[in-house]
């Protein structure tokens, strides 16, 4: 599943996010959702969010296992 919708994004949830200084590269951070930054209910790049370790960026792929 893509991040590219806010209602599928809660606090608490395991994601993956591609940080502004890592969007040439690719490189992918993973970690637990602590703030929705992206006020609007879609956007075409991933919902940006901060997670529980302060990193910001946005979403870009939501794991299997958030979805028992």
């Amino acid at each position: 599943m893509n991040g590219k919708y806010k209602k599928d994004i809660k606090p608490g949830l395991e994601v993956d996010i591609i940080m502004k200084e890592d969007q040439r590269s690719g490189l992918l951070t993973r970690g637990f959702v602590q703030d929705i930054l992206t006020n609007s209910s879609f956007h075409p790049h991933g919902i940006k969010v901060r997670l529980e370790t302060g990193e910001v960026g946005r979403v870009t792929f939501i794991p299997e296992q958030n979805k028992l």
